[in-house]
């Protein structure tokens, strides 16, 4: 190939051109991505966990600063089921709405990178719904014990706080 080129252009023997096999760099590129890829699922699985502590805190200082009303709640009857599915409700709610804002923040951010970048970019209609999906079960996860604390108090208790 590289004599073929010298010969039309007229370029014999002056090492003008040569040829790479990108086969080759096959396998560095590969370890990179993938390197780069664990990288970012570990960033993506520490914010998860941080994220969803921070939900369970919140709503832990929910249950406290509400513990009258769940008191009042338990008195008139309201069942304990009740009590755990309106906390988590709650906790899916409100981690839905983050992720619904992360989501709306990622494509911004993406269609900025691409309009630098000059490239195109797809995000399917079925990866948003599955990452707001994820969002409502992070939340749902880590709101199981607040809801179950607040559906265990006494009410007799609960309505004693002030």
């Amino acid at each position: 190939m590289v004599s073929l080129l010298e010969a039309r252009h007229g370029n014999a023997g002056r090492e003008c051109y040569s040829i790479i096999d990108v086969s080759q760099y096959a396998g560095q590129i590969g370890t990179v991505t993938s390197t780069f890829t664990s990288i970012i699922a570990a960033i993506a699985g520490i914010s998860l966990l941080v994220g969803g502590i921070g939900v369970m805190n919140i709503m832990l200082v929910s249950v406290t600063e509400r513990t009258r009303e769940i008191g009042i709640r338990k008195a008139l009857g309201a069942k304990t089921g009740s009590i755990t599915i309106q906390f988590l409700i709650e906790a899916g709610t409100l981690t839905l709405l983050g992720g619904l804002i992360g989501i709306l923040l990622g494509l911004w951010g993406g269609n900025g990178i691409s309009g630098l970048l000059g490239i195109s970019g797809y995000v399917a209609p079925t990866t948003v719904v599955g990452i707001a999906l994820f969002s409502v079960a992070i939340g749902i996860f880590f709101g199981i014990y607040p809801a179950r604390k607040a559906a265990k108090l006494s009410p007799i208790e609960a309505l004693r706080t002030e």
